[in-house]
């Protein structure tokens, strides 16, 4: 039987009267980590830009689930694989996720995310130093306003994205009332595979900017249903 350390330390405060969040910062080490997550409120953080969420350690699954307005996400993921299921409800949320900050880790991810709301900000940096291998990520969306940043450095990144908006204005609307801005860029060996991004999005007002580089194939599957969309992609060997 394999053995392993694990060190977890967890703040949870619960305020109540004119604050009602819920925070959660955690640092942990140790593998074979199984971490289910459920904030359920307005304001809630699970962890924040000084004290994020560190968690360390190989064959780790991470699930949360939020659901609010204005609640925060900042994560450290370090091991070699990593699988995690994120669900979102709410406007106004913010989420960072870095994994393999120190370009050791995050061999192989499985990640799934769906959120349902509006001007929401979704930013997500796997990889680091074209570490990744295997990556498989899945994001599905709807609403409007909603930010998506997605870097991946590695071996064969399939990334599907899926995009259900109401407007149909353009993304340079001034009462930020626009569709949803994707970026997507990954890069590294693509392996026999190559990369592949596969959007299929309805609504319009949107911009999305794809970049694929490394050898090997990369593929790029584009479904569009609206108006005034924004597309730029970029691929290179």
């Amino acid at each position: 039987m394999k053995k392993y350390q694990i060190m977890l330390f967890l703040a949870l405060f619960m305020v109540s009267g004119i604050s009602s969040a819920n925070e959660i910062y955690i640092d942990q080490v140790g593998d074979n980590l199984d971490l289910d997550i459920v904030q359920d409120g307005s304001g809630n953080q699970f962890g924040d830009s000084t004290a994020d969420i560190d968690l360390d350690g190989d064959d780790m699954t991470f699930s949360i689930t939020q659901t609010g307005n204005n609640n925060d996400i900042a994560a450290v993921i370090n091991g070699n694989s990593y699988t995690g299921t994120w669900a979102f409800t709410g406007d106004y949320n913010t989420v960072a996720l870095t994994c393999d900050s120190g370009g050791v880790n995050c061999e192989n991810i499985t990640l799934n995310v769906t959120t349902t709301g509006d001007t929401n900000d979704f930013t997500f940096a796997i990889g680091g130093t074209a570490d990744a291998d295997g990556s498989t990520i899945a994001f599905s969306v709807t609403g409007d306003n909603n930010i998506m940043n997605t870097t991946v450095d590695g071996k064969s990144v399939a990334l599907a994205v899926t995009v259900n908006n109401s407007t149909s204005l353009a993304t340079t609307s001034a009462n930020g009332d626009e569709g949803v801005a994707v970026t997507i860029d990954s890069s590294g060996n693509g392996s026999t595979n190559g990369h592949s991004v596969t959007l299929n999005v309805t609504g319009g007002g949107s911009t999305y900017d794809i970049t694929q580089s490394g050898i090997n194939d990369n593929t790029v599957s584009a479904t569009f249903s609206g108006d005034n969309h924004d597309v730029d992609i970029t691929q290179s060997d």
